[in-house]
């Protein structure tokens, strides 16, 4: 089954490559003026707010409180020159080769997603192979968390998702739909329903559960009707984590290919900064002086963290990821979200796919 996307990803490739950002010139030296779209992270706020400094470029950043803004109005009109920008759409646009945009190894967002399966607690579902012949929700076939969760699921569960009728619906609104173009696997169930929610489908009972990285108002409001099928979700993921090395990555930030193509080390000076954005936001959070973050034992919290993932527990770059990026980059093929199987090599420019060692 073939399904095409809304907006071609082409068409505001070429409106961008009539924009380019403007140099400023100031007491004798010049920058290069970037806009920066992504949502309001710790870690990157040192960056956003100016007091990390990017070597050779004055951004100006436009903080988003969600991905699905940032994701719809970067891939239909590319409106400004770097932009956070979900894993599973990077993947595909890519895949086809038309891409308008291209990625640095800097993942805001890495998320495990054990918790992102919703089930109502009257259908009998009590393990992942109990989805098999059942209706599930989605909000996006291509949705990043989705990708992971079908992936871990089949290989690791045993599920066979072609058992599954699949229904494709916004979360909480109606008309929400896929941004890329798709080509499912021979015997994939799959049905859009612009007409309704994944919330209001959970309520009435019309799917037996719904896969999503944005929890469903009908959970919240469900009285216990609607769970979570990993109850104990933390030691599941933490399980898996340990088994395979995979810390799921969500987004990642990209920049307008034109911008790129035209000023290369810009590439490699934004994922320093990101970096040390980073870090001093780690530094801040395992400070036991005082309360970084408004949570008892933060501070501990992280120092525990760092003893099972390592001193970066939330790694960039693709060295420290490739597990991961190779486990999705599989996952992503196998569902028909890219036209070939990806690797790292094909998703990131060689400028930044290693660094400098003295």
């Amino acid at each position: 089954m073939d399904i095409q996307t809304p907006q071609g990803a082409d068409g505001a490739g070429r409106i961008a490559q009539l924009r380019s950002p403007q140099i400023i010139i100031s007491a004798g030296s010049a920058t290069l003026n970037l806009t920066l779209a992504v949502c309001d992270y710790e870690h990157v706020r040192d960056l956003t707010s100016g007091v990390v400094r990017v070597d050779g470029i004055t951004l100006t950043p436009l903080v988003f409180p969600s991905i699905e803004e940032i994701t719809f109005r970067f891939t239909r009109t590319l409106e400004w020159d770097v932009s956070e920008l979900s894993f599973g759409k990077y993947t595909a646009l890519t895949s086809q080769g038309n891409a308008p945009m291209i990625a640095i190894p800097v993942f805001p967002s890495r998320v495990h997603r054990h918790s992102a399966i919703y089930v109502r607690s009257d259908r009998g579902i009590r393990a992942a192979k109990d989805l098999e012949g059942r209706t599930v929700g989605i909000p996006e076939w291509a949705q990043t968390a989705g990708i992971y969760v079908r992936g871990f699921l089949a290989e690791h569960y045993g599920v066979d998702l072609s058992s599954i009728n699949w229904l494709q619906a916004g979360v909480d609104e109606p008309g929400r739909n896929e941004k890329v173009a798709l080509k499912l696997p021979a015997g994939i169930r799959y049905e859009t329903r612009p007409d309704t929610s994944l919330s209001a489908m959970l309520a009435s009972g019309e799917v037996d559960a719904a896969i999503t990285a944005r929890a469903p108002i009908a959970f919240a409001q469900s009285s216990g009707k609607i769970v979570r099928l990993f109850q104990n979700y933390r030691a599941e993921e933490e399980r898996l984590f340990k088994q395979t090395g995979v810390f799921p990555i969500m987004h990642l930030m990209t920049m307008r290919r034109s911008v790129f193509e035209q000023y290369p080390w810009i590439a490699m000076n934004l994922f320093k900064a990101f970096e040390e954005s980073k870090r001093r936001c780690f530094e801040r959070l395992r400070d036991f002086t005082c309360a970084r973050v408004p949570l008892p034992w933060g501070a501990a919290i992280a120092d525990e963290i760092a003893a099972t993932y390592g001193p970066d527990p939330y790694p960039y770059g693709v060295e420290a990821s490739r597990a991961t990026i190779e486990a999705f980059c599989g996952y992503a093929h196998q569902q028909g979200v890219t036209q070939r199987r990806m690797t790292a090599e094909d998703l990131f420019p060689p400028e930044v796919r290693a660094v400098a060692r003295v």
